[in-house]
């Protein structure tokens, strides 16, 4: 396993594997809509100074995990598209892409990480609790797929 910068070639790859998870919870990606920053992983992610990491195995992308500014003169970023193959998940797999994208965020000068997840993904809040990160109280209605869906706020301070 290896973990490294996605770039634009990546996108399909990326994409797949996203829809692969989506496709558990009889979800799909939309590239109109929620997931349209995946045809443009450079322009959306480094060159708004974040970054898109990419975890392989065999050359195949297995996970994926990026990390954007949010505000960089308060030290805050937020997490987006933490997705992990199926089989990967409860192994050391998952631990080593937050680990990496956490490690990124200090190394930049980020102090506190803020993301919004999906309210189905529990196994996933579970696993962002034990990394030490809190879930507010609040949610948020999502319009941007092809069904409406909701989110719970996660933070922590690095």
């Amino acid at each position: 396993m290896s973990i490294r910068n996605a770039n634009d070639n990546d996108s399909q790859d990326v994409i797949k594997l996203i829809d692969s998870v989506l496709n558990e919870w009889n979800d799909a990606v939309c590239l109109e809509g929620s997931e349209a920053d995946l045809l443009a992983i450079e322009e959306k992610y480094f060159r708004s100074g974040g970054v898109f990491a990419v975890m392989e195995v065999d050359g195949n992308v297995v996970g994926t995990h990026a990390v954007l500014p949010v505000d960089i003169n308060a030290g805050l970023c937020t997490f987006k598209r933490l997705y992990l193959h199926e089989k990967l998940r409860g192994t050391s797999a998952g631990r080593d892409l937050m680990q990496w994208n956490i490690d990124w965020a200090k190394e930049k000068g980020f102090s506190k990480i803020e993301f919004w997840s999906d309210t189905r993904f529990q196994r996933a809040h579970r696993f962002f609790e034990k990394f030490g990160f809190e879930k507010g109280k609040q949610t948020r209605e999502m319009n941007d797929s092809h069904e409406t869906y909701w989110e719970y706020y996660f933070s922590k301070s690095i």
